[in-house]
């Protein structure tokens, strides 16, 4: 038996993800999916990869006579939840649970005539279990009912060998995300909850009496609160305890488990407001530092994403994740853009226009153009040279 069915038999696809590595530390509670989400910079990195992934324009297209021509696409990837989940809600939901989680489920309610899935109800990753035999997925069972695996869309996300579910960057993450969870708890019981004193009032003659002490205290507190003047002898000392130690340890803590966080949900620390210690990182403009972004950090998610949404066309169909939207460019660089395409012939000039949205040039309009801009005249050859 493999160790992959020793241990996952039974358990959970959340549980055997977590197991053996969720970690707990000296202060924190067991770090999950959902505590996970109170650390800032995991719900910055989630939010981030999954808002941008869900709102790429998906397209269908299949291949005529060697040329890639758009077809329409089927209702599962325009409302793949129904009526009331349409594809930005499901793509956005899907994109959260596989960067948290690695994967994805969904029970297919209704099949197209091909007998592709034509809807989609995603489901909490929580509640599902993967039941595996003979090395291969036999049952899913999600709450109390089991399923069979045609019934279940399951998009699966960083995997490795002889695993049916995903892994989840949580887990491997767990003693970043623990730390930091901690260093919360603590914080909020010391500035907060007043777990801790915040300062020492001694009496450098004789030891009080608890009476006496109460007394004391009591009219140090209300002198302090109503900013009156507190009168003592000179056998009285008030030291503050290590507040500003405390504070300090605990923003330099944060700032470097920001950091681990990022890397751990492949998201540069600079784009969720990560403190950055190097200045060797430089970007000419917003395209490079977006065309960065999404060739190391994003391209392989959506290229699985196309992969697995493709499954859901008839062959030879296939889809794209138009990654143009992301790379939107300032007025200036798109103008030279558009102008080097049409100089270069390789779109036209009503080509372009679409592109911002104009109706394609009237004859009025050409005309209007040939008169301001004439085109130079070659002369032609008469074949006697001069």
């Amino acid at each position: 038996m493999s160790l992959f069915r020793r241990s996952f038999q039974g358990m959970t696809a959340e549980e055997h993800i977590r197991h053996d590595r969720t970690l707990r530390s000296s202060a924190a509670g067991v770090v999950t999916n959902e505590s996970a989400l109170r650390h800032s910079a995991v719900w910055a990195c989630l939010r981030l990869r999954a808002n941008l992934i869900s709102t790429l324009p998906i397209d269908v297209y299949r291949r005529f006579d060697g040329v890639q021509v758009e077809v329409p696409k089927p209702p599962v990837l325009v409302n793949p939840g129904g009526e009331r989940v349409d594809v930005l809600e499901w793509m956005y939901s899907s994109q959260f649970d596989l960067d948290r989680a690695g994967n994805a489920f969904g029970l297919i309610t209704e099949r197209s005539e091909t007998g592709l899935p034509a809807r989609i109800d995603l489901q909490p990753f929580s509640e599902v279990s993967v039941r595996v035999k003979d090395g291969d997925v036999h049952k899913y069972k999600i709450g109390r009912l089991e399923y069979e695996p045609r019934d279940v869309w399951h998009e699966r996300q960083y995997t490795v060998a002889g695993l049916h579910v995903g892994l989840s960057p949580v887990a491997y993450a767990a003693w970043a995300i623990g730390e930091y969870l901690s260093i919360q708890e603590f914080a909020s019981e010391w500035f907060g909850n007043g777990a801790t004193p915040k300062g020492h009032l001694k009496n450098t003659a004789k030891t009080l009496q608890p009476k006496e002490a109460d007394a004391i205290k009591t009219k140090f507190k209300q002198s302090v609160q109503g900013g009156d003047v507190f009168v003592s002898g000179s056998d009285w000392e008030y030291n503050m305890m290590t507040v500003e130690q405390a504070a300090t340890d605990w923003i330099e803590a944060k700032k470097y488990s920001i950091a681990d966080i990022a890397r751990f949900f492949d998201v540069p620390g600079d784009l969720i407001d990560a403190a950055v210690h190097s200045n060797s990182i430089t970007y000419a403009s917003v395209t490079q530092r977006n065309l960065q972004f999404l060739v190391m950090h994003l391209g392989p998610a959506i290229i699985r994403r196309e992969t697995a949404l493709g499954k859901l066309t008839p062959k030879p169909r296939y889809v794209k994740l138009n990654t143009d939207a992301l790379l939107r460019m300032d007025p200036k660089s798109r103008a030279e853009m558009l102008k080097l395409q049409i100089d270069s012939r390789v779109r036209t000039p009503n080509e372009a226009r679409e592109l911002d949205e104009l109706a394609p040039l009237t004859d009025g309009q050409k005309d209007e153009f040939d008169a301001l801009f004439p085109q130079r005249q070659t002369p032609a050859k008469t074949g006697v040279e001069q």
